[in-house]
């Protein structure tokens, strides 16, 4: 199974990552991600990872576990 993760530090509250999978990521009152789920099933992951990839500071990665 994937997982995501987030670089917390490089995080900038772009939000694009939000609106591409809500169920996934959120951000906090500082405008920084909050990971709502860390295991991608295979049946989520082109949707998880095209999230990832919308953020522009590339903060978020999915990856085999």
């Amino acid at each position: 199974m994937a997982v995501v993760e987030a670089d917390l530090e490089a995080c900038q509250g772009y939000a694009n990552c939000v609106l591409a999978a809500d169920d996934y990521f959120d951000l906090d009152d500082n405008g920084v991600v909050v990971m709502l789920k860390i295991e991608v099933p295979e049946s989520e992951r082109t949707r998880v990872e095209e999230a990832a990839r919308s953020c522009p500071v590339k903060a978020l990665l999915v990856v085999d576990e």
